[in-house]
């Protein structure tokens, strides 16, 4: 099992964002057996009006860290667009490390 971090910065995250976070890593975590952790770190932006959710996910792997930082008009949003950066940096990383 792996350790999935996630930070609220300024304020509370609730069960419902926690959970969706949770079972959108974990079906990513699945594609690269060595990912070690990942953690998630959500802030508001006051400047921004709309979009003002930001989130960075970074995924610990061996060698090297996979980091993506989206700003959106929801978390959710924001979430869906990090994790689907991630996704192609794991499988380059993934190539990149099987072709060694």
């Amino acid at each position: 099992m792996i350790t999935i971090n996630i930070n609220a910065v300024g304020f509370k995250a609730d069960a419902k964002l926690e959970d969706f976070i949770e079972k959108k890593v974990s079906k990513l975590t699945n594609l690269y057996d060595r990912v070690l952790g990942v953690e998630v770190i959500l802030k508001l932006d006051a400047k921004e009006k709309v979009e003002n959710k930001i989130s960075e996910i970074r995924f610990l792997v061996p060698g090297e860290d996979i980091f993506a930082k989206k700003q959106c008009n929801s978390f959710e949003e924001s979430i869906d667009e990090n994790l689907e950066a991630i996704r192609k940096q794991l499988i380059k990383h993934k190539q990149k490390v099987i072709g060694k």
